[in-house]
């Protein structure tokens, strides 16, 4: 038996998925891993290769990202852009306000909301490692046409704008 690799592993995975029990949506189940194998592959590369040697991590520079083209912000608001729950935004906000590059204000609504701003060392930051994270996006996707990098943005928005066809669960 040759040594598994990821395409391999798939192949054999559909093959016997189909043959041994039956199911027929093999092209869905090649489609996603594929999808979460070149996520997780970039996200890995991009914290290990630019954020993880300037002392952050991709959570951190996704809630620095966020707050810096869209803040000030509530926290609600920070998890909904990034993807995270609320408690991992509060969680990583304080290490954040501690290292003094987030700061936490008094919301509008009422005595009890926050809003969420960059400091200006925080600003400082991430328009400096935001460079270095852009370069190597460049990188990745320079393998792509422009044309290609349209298209793959088309297909992966059809993808998650449809989601409401179905039950999708996500974070609230």
């Amino acid at each position: 038996m040759s040594e598994l690799d990821f395409w391999s592993f798939v192949e054999r995975a559909n093959r016997r998925l189909a043959a041994e029990y039956g199911f027929r949506h093999q092209l869905a189940t090649e489609v996603l891993l594929t999808l979460n194998r070149a996520s997780n592959i970039v996200t890995y590369d991009l914290e290990a290769a630019v954020h993880r040697p300037r002392g952050r991590s991709w959570s951190g520079f996704r809630l620095m990202f966020v707050t810096w083209l869209a803040g000030p912000l509530e926290p609600k608001k920070a998890a909904e852009l990034t993807g995270m729950s609320r408690a991992a935004v509060s969680n990583l906000a304080k290490g954040l306000v501690g290292d003094g590059l987030l700061a936490r204000a008094p919301g509008e609504r009422d005595g009890r909301s926050v809003l969420l701003s960059l400091t200006e060392a925080g600003h400082q930051e991430i328009v400096e490692v935001f460079q270095a994270h852009n370069d190597r996006e460049h990188e990745w996707t320079s393998v792509l046409t422009e044309t290609e990098q349209r298209i793959l943005v088309m297909l992966l928005d059809k993808l998650i704008t449809n989601r409401d066809q179905f039950d999708v669960r996500g974070r609230n």
